[in-house]
């Protein structure tokens, strides 16, 4: 009996620990500069929950990055771009809803980040598709006085922002006007060789800078979030025997 009590409670802790779900989503971005690989954030959830429905539905599968800015962002999910002929002005094209801004003081546009596009509306609502991914640029002490100075008209900076901008760099001046929703955990390099192509005058690229997204699956995101914690992936035989008897995908 004590026997069967001590098997029985090996095989609910087995079935706990196989039966986890990751923390975030992930998503993979494909593009001919490099793969990313993409957490959304969880304090953003209508942003969130958007982008994660889009990639599983593959929305922007050979979508354009339409504009590129050197040292400041790689924008892209304009449909219209799937087809689009050369020099075609894009930037218009999205759903036909948009998001409620989820701007929170804490989620800043440092380096990889993404961000939600928008038009001029005085809610700060997101375009239903189109994002930008951050490059930026790192700024000294001096530079982040001078910039609460002249372009904030006195407004502080706070710890994270100046930390964050002097270490990583970002796109200071973005905070507060548009909602980032999450980041690059991988790949971050595939924005520094897209900012570096030539583009025309309203900063499209010359050549077609396409993407591809796919969602990671639950076993994927598990073991990404094992080897950001220094832990082995898993992939033994009872990992296997517990993952097929699961969906692939999760819901958060």
């Amino acid at each position: 009996m004590i026997r069967h009590l001590i098997l029985l409670g090996l095989l609910s802790i087995s079935i706990a620990t196989y039966a986890q779900i990751p923390t975030h989503y992930y998503v993979q971005i494909t593009t001919n500069k490099g793969d990313a690989t993409l957490k959304l954030y969880n304090k953003t959830p209508k942003h969130r929950d958007n982008f994660y429905r889009l990639v599983k539905e593959g929305y922007y599968d050979s979508l354009l990055f339409h504009r590129v800015i050197k040292n400041f962002m790689i924008q892209g999910g304009d449909p219209d771009s799937k087809y689009a002929g050369d020099r075609t002005l894009l930037g218009n094209g999205g759903p036909d809803y948009k998001i409620p801004a989820e701007i929170q003081a804490d989620i800043i546009h440092k380096k990889g980040s993404i961000a939600a596009a928008r038009d001029n509306n005085p809610a700060k609502q997101s375009s239903g598709s189109q994002f930008y991914l951050v490059q930026g640029r790192k700024f000294t002490e001096a530079g982040l006085d001078s910039l609460e100075t002249f372009r904030f008209k006195g407004k502080r900076l706070s710890d994270l922002q100046r930390r964050t901008y002097m270490d990583i760099g970002g796109i200071p001046h973005l905070d507060g006007d548009y909602t980032v929703f999450g980041e690059l955990v991988s790949g971050i390099e595939i924005i520094d060789r897209i900012a570096e192509v030539q583009t025309d005058r309203n900063d499209r690229p010359l050549t077609n800078e396409r993407m591809a997204m796919r969602l990671l699956t639950r076993r994927e995101a598990l073991n990404l979030e094992r080897e950001m914690q220094g832990l082995e992936p898993k992939g033994g035989f009872f990992t296997k025997l517990f993952d097929s008897l699961k969906s692939r995908y999760y819901k958060l």
